[in-house]
């Protein structure tokens, strides 16, 4: 029965909005994620969304629970932050996000991992890294750059 399972990735971050149903039209308008799921109460407000971009997936929640929060009822506050690779083109993607109302937190720029990256503030205050590769690294050449060593976990 397992195998007739659609795949899904080992990770899904799932953020929270004020306003779930205006953060899937933003986020599809602003960053190109599709919506892949949609489900609405008798009443229809939307009890739980997914959207997708390439084979990544985040839900788009509501403030369901005293402990679930958009940035937005914080003061801006954030947890966490979620990186999304794209494989070209992540200049216009910057200014697609730009031109759609993201706060540009850190301007696209070239980093000592091999990828270029921004970091956009969505409509409600949720922090989204954007990178794409641009070339290979290895650790001795990131070790070098930054000073910083790999260490074995212990």
């Amino acid at each position: 029965m397992a195998a007739d399972l659609p795949h899904r990735p080992s990770f899904i971050p799932s953020l929270a909005y004020k306003d779930n149903r205006a953060a899937l039209d933003w986020l599809q308008h602003a960053f190109g994620f599709d919506p892949s799921e949609v489900l609405t109460d008798a009443d229809g407000n939307i009890v739980h969304a997914e959207m997708t971009h390439g084979d990544g997936v985040v839900m788009i929640g509501a403030e369901w629970a005293d402990w679930t929060r958009s940035p937005a009822s914080l003061g801006g506050k954030n947890t966490q932050r979620v990186h999304v690779r794209i494989e070209r083109g992540l200049d216009e993607h910057c200014a697609r996000a730009r031109q759609a109302g993201a706060r540009i937190v850190k301007e696209p720029e070239d980093q000592f991992y091999g990828e270029r990256a921004y970091i956009a503030a969505d409509l409600e205050g949720h922090h989204w890294t954007f990178s794409q590769p641009v070339r290979a690294v290895s650790n001795e050449e990131m070790e070098k750059a930054t000073g910083f060593r790999f260490a074995p976990l212990r």
